[in-house]
């Protein structure tokens, strides 16, 4: 498949307003101001692009159920908070592509009817969230951002939001707070944002891999766009590969694409002599699966009937030489620290499954311990406020399942056996 999304994306020498126009950008406006705003809700929703951010709920239908009735001011506020372990599709759009961005939200929010786009940066972004900055302000200076954009009567301001750095301001809600100045705790779902969002006024949030789509959307097609995919999928994805790979890294690929052709072909395969343990397919947030996985298709519907989620599409890697009980320790610490403290079972669940993962890691675990987190994985999410915890106790859920005979075997002899093995080369 011929790139879409990483197309014109570099890093080192993002493309200039006037280079980017050269290349085809932002020709998408003209064919958005010739569309009803209704027009392109429905182009984007037969395309059946779903959210990439890890939802997967299409994109379109979310539009349509904001309502075109909707009172002003609106607002869309555009997701590159990105704090998912093992997942940095979106930092690559962000470095590599500002005007990208730019063009997508321009063309979404006169989808959407919205004067107002926030383009929410997680912290740790900084470089590129300054490049973004400077972008706008080129756009503006050609009028491409502000009043009466081409003409068309559509206005628009755009600003970039840069975050304090806590992994709770991926979830939505907590963002709005956050770009209102609060504490980034979740909010209510109802009423949800598309109702009642950024300072109480309907707003619509969408991750910005799952916007960058939609110029080419409207410029193509919706069948072109569904043809893009494979094994059932819709479009061009971005996939993360990390972990025990020889190459890991970015890949543009048919959404669909299975996970053995991901690991083994674009990311180079496992080191020589070594076997696959198991990988996380969606970031860390997801459950594991095992090497009778590999060909399950890269896509949301399959992931999720193999009993995970694509979430962020981020693969990580396990081979025969890394401890499944230490990789989702160290899951679990990150998640323990990265609670927004809101709700009891989640502020103290986490870090008690972390000081339990610990102490056999350490060699002092119990054999009842294994009941104890697996009754509270299944007490922490469901009684938990947002949707943080019961994605959190995912990768320790699934681990329990899918390697339980090592966390037995660290129970029973008091120490890694990776670790022994490991030191001899093995």
């Amino acid at each position: 498949m011929e790139a879409v999304l990483t197309r014109h994306l570099d890093a080192h020498a993002p493309l200039s307003l006037q280079a980017y126009q050269a290349a085809g950008g932002y020709h998408s406006l003209d064919a958005a101001f010739d569309h009803k705003p209704e027009e392109i809700i429905a182009i984007v929703e037969a395309a059946n692009l779903r959210g990439r951010g890890g939802a997967g709920f299409s994109c379109g239908l979310k539009w349509r159920l904001r309502g075109a009735d909707a009172p002003r001011p609106r607002y869309l506020v555009c997701n590159i908070d990105e704090s998912e372990p093992g997942t940095f599709k979106d930092r690559h759009l962000l470095y590599g592509g500002p005007h990208q961005i730019i063009e997508a939200v321009i063309v979404s929010a006169y989808a959407l009817q919205a004067e107002q786009v926030v383009i929410f940066v997680r912290g740790e972004y900084g470089k590129g969230g300054h490049g973004l900055k400077r972008a706008i302000e080129e756009a503006e200076k050609a009028g491409l951002v502000g009043s009466n954009i081409k003409g068309s009567g559509f206005n628009l301001q755009i600003k970039v939001h840069l975050s304090g750095g806590r992994y709770i301001c991926g979830e939505e809600t907590a963002m709005l707070n956050a770009i209102e100045g609060r504490r980034p705790n979740p909010r209510h779902k109802i009423p949800r944002p598309s109702v009642k969002g950024l300072w109480q006024h309907p707003t619509t949030i969408n991750n910005v891999e799952t916007l960058v789509n939609v110029p080419h959307i409207l410029l193509n097609g919706a069948d072109w766009f569904r043809a893009l995919g494979i094994n059932g999928g819709c479009g061009p994805k971005l996939f993360c590969v990390s972990g025990m790979v020889q190459h890991p890294g970015l890949f543009e690929l048919p959404c669909g694409t299975p996970a053995r052709e991901l690991i083994f072909e674009h990311a180079g395969g496992l080191a020589a002599g070594r076997t696959l343990q198991g990988f996380i397919p969606g970031g860390a947030s997801t459950a594991f699966l095992l090497p009778e996985h590999l060909d399950v298709p890269m896509d949301f519907d399959p992931v999720a009937k193999a009993g995970s989620r694509l979430g962020t599409a981020a693969i990580i890697v396990l081979d025969d030489t890394t401890c499944p009980v230490q990789a989702t320790l160290n899951l679990m610490r990150f998640f323990a620290r990265e609670s927004c403290g809101f709700c009891t079972p989640c502020r103290d669940g986490l870090p008690y499954l972390a000081q339990i993962l610990t102490a056999i890691a350490d060699g002092e675990g119990r054999a009842e311990d294994l009941i104890l987190m697996e009754e509270l994985c299944n007490t922490i999410g469901p009684q938990s406020f947002c949707a943080f915890a019961p994605g959190a106790v995912m990768p320790l859920t699934s681990s329990l399942q899918c390697f339980r005979d090592h966390y037995e075997s660290h129970i029973a002899t008091g120490r890694c056996p990776f670790d022994a093995a490991n030191k001899s080369g093995a």
